[in-house]
């Protein structure tokens, strides 16, 4: 059994996260530990149709994003990596410079400090030199990045084909075999 973090923070893409999370729960060998920020909460009432319950629903376990005790908080308990999608810059700095004043914040803080697999998909635009630092500054550390930039050989059709592809590429980032989006074949 694969155990992953998700951690959805309050910038604008809420609905990749739900996504992802959709996609994930049709893998009945991962486990899923979910923690939404305040602006994660706010986000999904602007981005989508969703409600808080039905995100929820799609995640094994949930967490308050204050509660420092959560199990995700230590390195004594295991898992096979983390994803925060979408990252805001907030969260990004935070990271790079070790502040973890929120669980999402800390349990990215314990996969570096444990060299698990963290991965984030940061979403703003245009980038500053300061987002470019911190997101260099974590790449430097060994973090994925997979910014939700759509690619087009698969040509794509709608909203949907643009959601499969980016959470093909972050399943494909933690180790998790899918099928999600047409795949490069060569010419």
């Amino acid at each position: 059994m694969k155990r992953i973090i998700i951690g959805i923070t309050g910038a604008s893409g809420t609905v990749y996260a739900v996504d992802l999370l959709q996609k994930i729960k049709q893998f009945a060998d991962v486990e899923t530990h979910l923690v939404m920020s305040k602006w994660a909460k706010q986000n999904l009432a602007l981005d989508t149709d969703y409600q808080l319950n039905d995100i929820t629903a799609l995640a094994d376990y949930v967490y308050d994003d204050r509660d420092q005790s959560a199990k995700i908080a230590s390195g004594s308990f295991l898992v096979d990596g983390m994803v925060i999608v979408p990252a805001s810059m907030k969260t990004i700095a935070g990271i790079a410079y070790g502040f973890a004043d929120n669980l999402i914040g800390r349990a990215a803080d314990v996969m570096l400090k444990e060299q698990r697999k963290l991965v984030v998909v940061p979403r703003e635009s245009p980038l500053s030199t300061i987002h470019l630092e911190n997101l260099t500054k974590l790449s430097q550390l060994g973090v994925q990045i997979i910014p939700p930039i759509p690619s087009f050989y698969n040509h794509p059709t709608s909203i949907q084909d643009l959601l499969d592809h980016q959470s093909m590429k972050t399943l494909d980032a933690l180790n998790i075999p899918n099928n999600f989006s047409k795949r490069w074949n060569g010419k």
